[in-house]
């Protein structure tokens, strides 16, 4: 399998300088391409990118607002969606018009060093991003400018939940999550997260799905630190919601559920506990690291009304130091009749993953029922 780093190669940075020189003839495109492809086969992924943003800083006009002019020129179309509101790839064709994929990134990384020297050049920047976001992403490179020039970004986020593109609007939500993943900590939300809930009330309802996943996805940040908070969202936005914000208060409300939140549950009708018992059994003492593991569940009601159930389970991973760490995983959301008996089977992968190692040991795993651990069980994995 191609290593994911080379995504960014020596054709990014030919492609990006082609463009570059078309948008403005006397862009250096030798000094560039030699710049950016220097040595780039050693260099991981980021280091990728930013070695192309230095050669870019090197080589476009010292003047940003014209530098973001050449940019904005040398951009392939914008991405389309589909129905649903998704953003299609875009097309060898178009793609061969302008500056499209991974360079962008370092296109991003740019703007972000440049936009936040004054005011002039932060409006300048988001306006070069909100181009630059309808072909890639722009909330890595948006949240530098939201850090030195708050009140500026913010107010421009606001002017851009009614953009005519779902990109644009889903930027004035991703870029400025208070926890993106792996884009910087915008630890000014992190305290108070009230200056981006007006643009989260206006964008829960929008037509993309693409949007409104990232909505999601900031309430998510948000109960973090504010599980309060969410949960009276969650309870307020509840009344008389449409489908699509029903979907979309389950999806921000899922780390609360997770984790036993009284006032989230009690916002969905989840606040009591089962009813009657549960048990776990596991389908083997033992299982190999890369394997897997069944586990079953039972349920029985001794209530004399249904219950509405969400049946999770979490697993206590041993770690490198031999202390034991939870992880939990979505299991079932159900309604369980009066007197019913309902076994529900799930099968847990053991393979590892890039943000989990798995280490020999005794693994506990734990139901939980409405957020209440009901029912215990153990094996014990070993190395391969």
């Amino acid at each position: 399998m191609e290593p994911f780093k080379n995504l960014i190669n020596r054709d990014t940075a030919a492609q990006a300088g082609h463009h570059l020189r078309r948008a403005w003839p006397r862009f250096d495109r030798t000094r560039f391409e030699a710049q950016a492809s220097k040595g780039l086969e050693g260099l991981e992924f980021k280091a990728r990118a930013m070695q192309l943003a230095d050669a870019l800083e090197a080589t476009l006009p010292a003047d940003f607002a014209t530098a973001c002019e050449v940019i904005e020129a040398s951009l392939a179309p914008p991405l389309a969606f589909d129905t649903q509101g998704e953003p299609l790839k875009l097309g060898h064709a178009e793609a061969e018009r302008g500056i499209a994929g991974w360079a962008l990134w370092a296109v991003g990384e740019f703007v972000a060093r440049r936009g936040v020297v004054d005011a002039a050049s932060a409006q300048r920047g988001l306006a070069c991003l909100h181009a630059v976001t309808q072909r890639f992403t722009a909330e890595f490179a948006i949240r530098p400018i939201i850090q030195h020039h708050p009140t500026l970004a913010l107010d421009t986020l606001g002017s851009w939940v009614n953009d005519p593109s779902a990109h644009v609007r889903r930027l004035v939500s991703e870029g400025s999550r208070p926890r993106l993943p792996w884009g910087l900590r915008l630890q000014a939300l992190v305290v108070d997260p009230s200056p981006t809930l007006p643009l989260l009330r206006a964008l829960q309802d929008d037509p993309s799905s693409y949007v409104r996943r990232s909505v999601a996805n900031h309430l998510n940040d948000i109960a973090k630190d504010h599980p309060d908070l969410v949960a009276g969202w969650v309870r307020d936005h509840l009344i008389d919601a449409p489908d699509s914000r029903s979907a979309l208060l389950r999806h921000a409300s899922r780390s609360l559920i997770k984790a036993g939140h009284a006032p989230t549950l009690a916002a969905w009708g989840l606040a009591s506990g089962l009813k009657g018992q549960a048990t776990l059994t596991l389908s083997a003492a033992r299982a190999a690291v890369g394997g897997e593991i069944a586990l079953r569940v039972q349920l029985q009601s001794t209530a004399r009304q249904p219950q509405l159930l969400v049946v999770d389970y979490a697993v206590h991973h041993v770690r490198a130091n031999g202390s034991t760490s939870p992880k939990v995983f979505k299991g079932w959301k159900l309604t369980l009749a009066p007197g019913e008996t309902r076994t529900l089977d799930k099968r847990h992968s053991l393979k590892p993953v890039t943000t989990r190692t798995l280490y020999p040991g005794t693994h506990t795993v734990d139901v939980r029922v409405n957020g209440v651990a009901l029912a215990v069980a153990a094996f014990e994995l070993q190395a391969t």
